[in-house]
């Protein structure tokens, strides 16, 4: 099963994104994780991008789209992966999409975990943590639905995506995901 998982900050995605892993056994993608371990591993790739990362740059699609063609050509991901922080453009989606069509393995679904905003900053705003702060909150959930709103349209078009509503305790969220997973599996 080959999955891209969207969703806005506070919306629940990593704690989804475990069960799911423990129950299709997908290779877990996450381009966070991906950037450090190139940086740690001392890979060309992994080298360019922390130049980007050092300085609290964005690392460019190219050097992102780069990782993950490495990291999809690994062993684990044959039997299926999914994709947790990638794509986040249209160029890195396009990007993507020409990978798996080279090694005909086309992505299965798209899951966006939905949360309306105002339960996203509260959930946000009750972690506690120093960098959430009520305006930079806004910002980030604001350039999320800049970002993402395009690659929601770019998926749908494709008929690849689902809308999962994020709402609700964590196994009523992971019911709905079964529901849409398991004819896949």
């Amino acid at each position: 099963m080959r999955l891209v998982f969207i969703g806005p900050p506070g919306a629940g995605k990593g704690t989804q994104a475990e069960y799911l892993i423990q129950k299709y056994k997908p290779a877990h993608l996450s381009t966070g994780d991906m950037l450090r371990a190139a940086r740690d591993a001392g890979t060309e790739v992994g080298l360019k991008a922390n130049e980007y990362m050092s300085k609290g740059e964005l690392v460019p699609d190219q050097v992102i789209v780069d990782i993950i063609r490495e990291r999809l050509a690994a062993e684990d991901c044959a039997a299926g992966f999914l994709l947790d922080g990638f794509p986040r453009t249209i160029a890195q989606a396009e990007a993507l999409d020409a990978m798996l069509t080279e090694k005909g393995t086309p992505l299965d679904k798209v899951l966006e975990l939905r949360v309306p905003e105002e339960e996203l900053f509260q959930r946000l705003a009750s972690r506690g943590r120093a960098d959430d702060t009520p305006e930079a909150i806004r910002t980030r959930l604001v350039g999320y639905r800049n970002q993402t709103s395009p690659l929601l349209d770019y998926y749908a078009e494709k008929g690849l995506l689902t809308t999962i509503d994020g709402l609700g305790t964590i196994e009523e969220i992971f019911d709905r995901i079964q529901a849409v997973l398991d004819p896949l599996a």
